[in-house]
């Protein structure tokens, strides 16, 4: 396909104003908790989501479930995420977070994961159009907030009916929609194909927000897309985990053309510090800083011999501890804002 310029406009979901060409933070589950999306969101994050949240879960009034509604002003645009196949679960659930307000409410029809697939639910649901589109439908009748949906291309390589999903779901009043470039059985791996996704972007019968998903890794990589396939904005998942600066990095290459220097080991122990601390406060002082050992390592990718502050960080027992070997790992790797020789650091 042919490299094309997108025109210059702001993006609307429903009354929500988004920037030219936005960014937004996947919801990824056991990641995107409020400490996670409080740093995406100082680093450029344009719209985020909660964790996906189980329709079954909500009604019967799990804890897990319930946590998963917590957000704050600070995060807004902020939608929520939630996933089931029964029309009357996700109707009710859809009452529920339409009383915490959000600014939205997207449903998840592309989880690949089997424990979910299994219930009939995330990307069980593409091998069934008509009840995505009255499970849908039952979510649009329940919410005064905008609908949204989280998909993927298909079920397999021989049913990728993501153009007749688009139109349909439209029809039935969503309000944009997120294409992950892969089937279901594709699960992460191979490369996402965004063609599909250019051609749902390309059909004059579609008017929504059409937000790429899939490899987004790099600025340049982020303009090319943007560029190839024009869609609306992207989402950025993996990329974004230990890496919020993914965000501005791609804004100010969009905006500059040049490439902003990967961040210092300081401003990386900062940021590494504030989730820390968020976390803490947000899970308590077990859950806070156990949660936390899946960050450190990305975190801290690139500097060189870091293997053992690494195994401490993820071993002791508290705040203060962790704190202490942060502190350790900075005045070992960064003297005034310098990066020592032996920390090259790369972007993730």
């Amino acid at each position: 396909m042919q490299d094309k310029t997108v025109r210059a406009m702001a993006v609307k979901i429903g009354s929500i104003q988004l920037p030219e060409f936005p960014l937004l933070l996947a919801p990824m589950e056991d990641v995107s908790d409020p400490p996670f999306r409080y740093v995406c969101k100082q680093n450029g994050a344009d719209l985020m989501y909660s964790e996906f949240i189980s329709s079954e879960g909500l009604i019967r009034d799990a804890i897990k479930s319930k946590q998963k509604l917590d957000f704050s002003e600070f995060e807004r645009p902020f939608g929520i995420q939630m996933f089931g196949g029964d029309e009357e679960a996700l109707s009710l659930s859809a009452k529920i977070i339409d009383a915490v307000q959000p600014d939205l409410v997207d449903i998840n029809f592309g989880c690949p994961v089997k424990k979910v697939v299994c219930k009939g639910a995330g990307a069980a649901v593409l091998k069934d159009v008509n009840l995505m589109v009255r499970l849908t439908e039952a979510v649009v009748r329940s919410t005064s907030l905008p609908v949204t949906v989280k998909t993927r291309l298909g079920w397999d390589d021989s049913s990728k009916n993501i153009e007749e999903v688009a139109e349909r779901l439209q029809d039935v009043g969503v309000q944009a929609l997120t294409i992950h470039g892969r089937t279901r059985s594709q699960l992460y791996k191979g490369d996402a194909d965004w063609s599909l996704i250019a051609a749902v972007k390309n059909n004059s019968r579609i008017h929504i927000p059409i937000f790429g998903n899939g490899d987004i890794d790099s600025p340049p990589k982020a303009v090319e897309y943007k560029n190839r396939y024009g869609v609306d904005g992207i989402m950025i998942g993996r990329a974004a985990i230990g890496y919020p600066w993914i965000f501005r990095e791609i804004k100010h290459y969009i905006q500059t053309g040049t490439l902003l220097s990967s961040p210092s080991v300081e401003e990386r122990i900062a940021v590494c510090r504030t989730h820390l601390r968020k976390s803490v406060e947000w899970k308590g002082p077990v859950l806070g800083i156990l949660e936390m050992r899946r960050h450190y390592a990305n975190y801290l990718k690139g500097l060189s011999h870091i293997k053992d502050f690494r195994m401490q960080l993820v071993t002791v027992k508290t705040q203060a501890e962790v704190e202490c070997v942060l502190h350790e790992i900075k005045e070992k790797y960064a003297v005034n804002g310098i990066v020592h020789e032996e920390a090259t650091l790369v972007n993730v």
